[in-house]
Parts: C-alpha cells; structure tokens; sequence
C-alpha cells in the first residue's frame, strides 16, 4: 500500500481510502465488518463515511452506516488503526435535524455528538463539510451552477464554522477539518480566513473525480497542489459506470442504479464514453476498473482514492489498483479519449 501526508498533518493515509456508503442499504453488517476486516489487511487505514450514509439516502438509511463502523470498532478494538472521516450533511435533506438547517455551530455541535455515539469513539480524525449551504456545483448541477450569494453572509458563516471546529479540536472530538463538494473559490476563502484568524486549516478537499469526471483539472488542482490540500476523490468509478455493467440499459441486481430511478449519469454520450476507455482498457491488457482507479491514484493532486464495493471481489480489485501502474502510452489513449468525451454527463 502506498500512503499520502493529509494536508500539512503528520498524518500518513493510505492512497486506496475504503468508502463505506454502501453499508446499511446495499450491503448489511456484516458485510461492512468484512469489507473493513480485508482493507486493514491489505494496508488500507484509511475510512470515510458520513452522517447521512447509507447511500441512496432516506430517513430510514441515515447514520446506519456509521452504526456499521462503530460496531466493528466495538468487536474488534481496532479504532486506533483508523484514520476515520465522516461529514456534517449540507442543507436540503427534511429527514435531518427536521429539515430546516445550514451547516452552522449549532448543527455541527448536534451532528458531531450523534456522529460520535453512532460510531463507538470519542474522536473523529477528519471532519468535514458535506457540501457547501450556498449550493454546490457537484451532484450533476454544474450545467446551470449559478452562484447567488452574499459574501459578507458567507464569510461569517465560515467563520463561525471555523470557530465552531476549532473548538471541537480543542475539546479532542475532531482532529482536523477539510471540505467536500467545493469550488475554488470557497477552497481558497476558507484557507484565507484560516490564515487570517488563526483558525483551523483545511486539510483537505473530497470532490467527485474519474475518468468520466475532470471537473477538478484546472483551477482547483492548482490550488490543491500549491496549497496542500489534497483531493479525496469519489465516485472514481462514476457509480460503477466505468465498469460496463450498465452499457445497454442493463441493470444488474443488486447494483446503484437499479436503486435509481433515472440515474443522472445515465446518456449515450456517458455510454458512448465509457466503451471508448473499455477499449483503451483492453488495448493495454488492463482491467478497465484497475485501469480507472489507477489512473486517479496517478494523479499528483489526489491525496486518497475513495473506492467503494458491494461485493469481495469487486474490493479485492479495486485495492489492488494500487499496484497498477499505467504506461505513457496508456495516459496518451486515455486523454484521446477525454478530448472526445470531455464532459459526458
């Protein structure tokens, strides 16, 4: 396994990060304690999850994934081994907290308690912020993202969560803080207030990437890199588009997408995208999962890979991606490929 600084920590993370949101819905208990008992085994440290998991979200799935860690965490004492994230859930979601609330001190003061108790441990090593209370340009919404806010309204509403982390820090029930589902514009904001008040750093950012998805080139991987605020990359297989299970109108039992109605991600151009990386993936001898994931773990900006699994096999794959390594030929195919299908969905 290789292993990534998280931010300017001391902290050492391993490059495969286990995605846990599966647990609870597509997966039960002790598939979770499963999944959880092979990553530690191969090396990975590193967990994420979230308030609201499992995923698709309801109020009957919300903190079930939590309460999955936490009881492995009571079997078996391994908490101490664990770089554990989770996240406060933006606005928007009428099951949490009655519905009517923003990212604020009072609701990471409620959502951190209930966090904690969930998942059988005094701390949570990486806090972060699920998604922005001014919107977000994530989700599929990037097509009409149009921000409308006032930045003296933001400003102090960062601050005040700032604050409010600071204080968690102080009191041991979170070690750092990063974000999730940000542009930026709000990466750099909050480091400069950081900075400015001496308040916590960010030490990271956890934003959708894969091959399918490269919003994140440009701008924000300048300021990862420059700024040392890493990227945790979900969805690196696009859902388990990347896969070619669902090419075709295929819905596989048991799959995400036969969970959804009408999956977001789901056009000819996406299709179209994806059997064009199938055939780069055959070409070079590659599996085309291994073949995405690598890439992503390729990435100099990437801090950890967020993989996520509903069966043994598929996670016995997707960990081993990091010993994949491909060719300069391979990379050259691949942005061939991009150039054509620059933004599929």
């Amino acid at each position: 396994m290789e292993y990534r600084r998280l931010g300017k920590t001391n902290i050492e993370v391993s490059l495969i990060c286990l995605g846990t949101m599966t647990w609870g819905c597509q997966n039960n208990e002790s598939q979770g304690h499963e999944q959880m008992d092979y990553a530690l085994s191969q090396g990975v440290n590193f967990f994420d999850t979230a308030e609201m998991y499992a995923i698709p979200p309801s109020a009957d799935s919300y903190g079930k994934t939590e309460e999955i860690i936490g009881s492995w965490f009571a079997k078996t004492g391994n908490r101490d081994k664990i770089i554990l994230a989770s996240k406060v859930a933006g606005p928007s979601l009428p099951w949490i907290r009655g519905g009517d609330y923003i990212i604020d001190r009072k609701n990471i003061l409620e959502a951190i308690d209930g966090s904690l108790r969930r998942l059988q441990t005094d701390y949570i090593d990486l806090y972060q912020l699920h998604w922005p209370n001014r919107g977000s340009n994530h989700f599929g919404q990037h097509w009409e993202y149009s921000p409308k806010f006032h930045i003296k309204e933001v400003e102090d509403n960062f601050l005040e969560i700032l604050e409010t982390l600071g204080e968690l820090i102080k009191l041991g029930k979170i070690r750092y803080a990063g974000l999730s589902n940000e542009t930026s514009w709000g990466v750099m904001k909050w480091l400069r207030l950081s900075e400015e008040r001496n308040l916590p750093r960010m030490v990271s950012i956890q934003n959708e990437y894969s091959l399918l998805c490269r919003l994140f080139d440009g701008d924000l991987q300048e300021v990862a890199m420059a700024e040392q605020c890493g990227l945790l990359a979900w969805s690196p297989l696009a859902t388990g588009m990347l896969s070619g299970k669902y090419i075709g109108g295929k819905r596989p039992k048991g799959s995400r997408w036969s969970l959804l109605k009408n999956p977001p991600r789901d056009n000819k151009i996406a299709h179209d995208a994806v059997s064009a990386y199938i055939k780069v993936a055959k070409k070079h001898g590659l599996d085309i999962c291994q073949m995405a994931l690598a890439f992503v773990n390729s990435r100099p900006f990437v801090t950890a890979n967020i993989i996520g699994a509903t069966t043994m096999e598929q996670l016995k794959t997707n960990i081993a991606s990091v010993d994949v390594s491909l060719s300069d030929e391979c990379l050259k195919d691949i942005e061939t490929v991009r150039r054509r299908y620059p933004v599929p969905y």
